[in-house]
């Protein structure tokens, strides 16, 4: 079993973490983005949430939703729907051996194509602009997967 030294002299893990961390604070990030519209738009998801904006019927036309908020929102998912499967798979993938250079172009694509989808989301830009940047990020995940499969198979 390796010990923490061993993993510490792991550049592909070490790689990994630094672009996980990138990617999970872009991802903390779109949290403040959404609060941020919520206050800025006086748009609240609770009557308990809007309390220092008004009270009784004033509050209750708070709780809705808004097209600026809801983008946010949706962008957020996104993200949870794509950065967990990332972490996971690119963990067992760091571990596995790989190459540096090929796991370095992996992290790469992957925080830049999901940097790419966050802009193209907010902005927003014309399609194709956001599912290109989805479909890139998602083949990375699938490609790391593919090779992690493909040279550690114990089925």
């Amino acid at each position: 079993m390796a010990d923490l030294r061993q993993l510490m002299d792991n550049e592909v893990l070490m790689a990994f973490t630094s672009y996980a961390t990138i990617i999970l604070a872009k991802m903390m990030f779109m949290s403040s983005a959404t609060a941020f519209q919520r206050i800025t738009n006086k748009v609240f998801a609770n009557p308990e949430d809007c309390a220092g904006f008004g009270k009784g019927e004033n509050a209750k036309k708070l709780v809705r939703t808004d097209e600026k908020v809801e983008r946010v929102r949706r962008a957020h998912l996104n993200d949870l729907e794509n950065i967990v499967p990332f972490l996971g798979i690119g963990l067992l993938y760091s571990l596995s051996g790989p190459d540096l250079s090929t796991a370095l172009m992996h992290f790469r694509i992957f925080v830049g194509a999901r940097i790419y989808h966050t802009i193209a989301y907010l902005t927003p830009l014309p399609q194709p602009n956001r599912g290109l940047a989805f479909f890139v990020g998602y083949g990375v995940t699938l490609s790391m997967a593919y090779r992690l499969l493909r040279s550690r198979l114990y089925l």
